[in-house]
């Protein structure tokens, strides 16, 4: 689903106009970012019946390049990992 879709679909649940829609769409993709950016020392950002998102590190390590079989150095480096709630895992029925 693109960002445009889901627009229209908030507008449409939300008997709204698309700009409205639009305007809180990004207003709660921006607390999320931010909410983000200030977990940067926890390392954890938790929404309610939402989720949770975490900041793993990942340790350098030897990789292998696969066209050539060389063996290549992989550089230490940060991932944002999200694990559901109950209630959205519930919710897609997993």
């Amino acid at each position: 689903m693109s960002k445009a879709e889901f627009i229209e679909n908030v507008a449409a649940a939300g008997d709204m106009s698309k700009a409205e829609a639009k305007r809180a769409v990004e207003l709660v993709f921006g607390e999320i970012e931010k909410g983000l950016k200030g977990a940067k020392k926890e390392g954890k950002y938790t929404i309610g019946t939402f989720g949770t998102f975490t900041i793993s590190k990942r340790a350098a390590r030897m990789g292998r390049n696969p066209q050539t079989g060389e063996a290549i150095k992989i550089k230490a480096s940060k991932v944002l990992r999200f694990k559901p709630a109950a209630q959205l895992k519930d919710a897609a029925g997993c």
